[in-house]
């Protein structure tokens, strides 16, 4: 019964359920974050560039093979016959993503900043001869 006990200690820790709690909304974060990015930036940038599907630029390095079935043009059909691939439009894709994470998260941590109240500065520290002189003025005062 003693491990089952500090098991239970473990897990009923604050900082446990808190990181349980960050990683659920973390997890939902990144499906939002990969929407915004698939569905409302890439298709803007895509058009930018020319490409329905951003993903689907690549350079292909390798032959394909002669019992390839699928489309020559399909970067995931390719990929799945492991074709040697560099699938730069698909980086982009998971680049951007990043750096809109990033950003957003930089934006969440900046308003938290803003909310919490000034930290009170702190108290410098009293420099040596300082408190030898205090020292020795309550001594004589004694």
């Amino acid at each position: 019964m003693g491990i089952v006990s500090e098991f239970k200690t473990f897990i009923a820790r604050g900082n446990v359920i808190d990181l349980a709690v960050g990683v659920i909304i973390g997890g939902a974060f990144g499906t939002i974050t990969k929407s915004l990015t698939d569905d409302i930036i890439m298709p803007v940038v895509a058009a930018i560039f020319g490409g329905v599907d951003f993903s689907s630029h690549f350079i292909r390095l390798g032959e394909i093979p002669a019992t390839f079935k699928g489309n020559p043009a399909s970067y995931a059909d390719l990929k799945a016959a492991g074709v040697a691939m560099l699938g730069w439009g698909e980086f982009f894709t998971v680049f951007v993503n990043f750096v809109i994470l990033a950003f957003i998260i930089f934006l969440m941590i900046k308003a938290i900043n803003k909310m919490m109240p000034p930290e009170a500065p702190a108290a410098e520290a009293t420099p040596e001869d300082v408190l030898l002189l205090r020292e020795i003025r309550d001594s004589l005062k004694k």
